[in-house]
């Protein structure tokens, strides 16, 4: 098959993956969604002699840069907004969820938040992704050990923050964790 034959193919296949990719992490900008997919499968024509056999993980990675790159300039426009005094806030057009907004699982969410982006991304990597730690590791661009080993360190600080927080389920009392249940012969 030929570069472009090559292209094509993981195009065809993983545009939608790439998108969904690129979607969870612009927080409902979707309006940008089309331009950093856009920008991702530029970058994988031009380096098309660079695909692997197997590319979504590569894709990925190219993907992370191309949203590093995306993040940079929302934040050079929104200082630049900010400024000229030409915020959203500014005009008050502000919105602000109400106390019952909240879904369930938002906790997740938060403890996530809490951790560094780094440790945000392997997390999702595997989670949303679905991808294993030699796919992790594609996409880091680093070798599977050390993906192991950021998934591993990710995974203990994504569970010390769930603990720091205390959580309630359905106004109970925490979900009892692991090592618990074990002691317990629940595990």
């Amino acid at each position: 098959m030929s570069n472009d034959e090559t292209f094509a193919a993981a195009y065809r296949e993983h545009y939608w993956a790439v998108s969904r990719y690129v979607a969870r992490r612009l927080d409902g900008r979707s309006s940008d969604v089309e331009e950093v997919v856009a920008e991702v499968f530029t970058v994988a024509w031009r380096r098309r002699s660079d695909l692997p056999p197997s590319p979504l993980p590569w894709l990925y990675g190219v993907a992370r840069h191309c949203l590093a790159n995306a993040v940079r300039g929302y934040g050079r426009r929104r200082r630049l907004l900010d400024r000229l005094g030409n915020d959203e806030s500014a005009h008050g057009r502000q919105v602000v969820d109400s106390p019952d907004s909240a879904s369930p699982g938002d906790w997740v969410h938060e403890a996530l938040a809490r951790l560094s982006p780094a440790d945000q991304e392997v997390l999702r990597l595997t989670a949303w992704e679905e991808l294993g730690v030699d796919e992790v590791a594609v996409a880091l661009g680093c070798g599977s050990r050390a993906a192991a080993m950021r998934l591993h360190r990710a995974r203990r600080r994504l569970r010390a923050e769930i603990d720091r927080m205390h959580i309630t389920v359905a106004g109970g009392p925490a979900p009892p964790r692991r090592d618990t249940l074990k002691e317990h012969g629940h595990g």
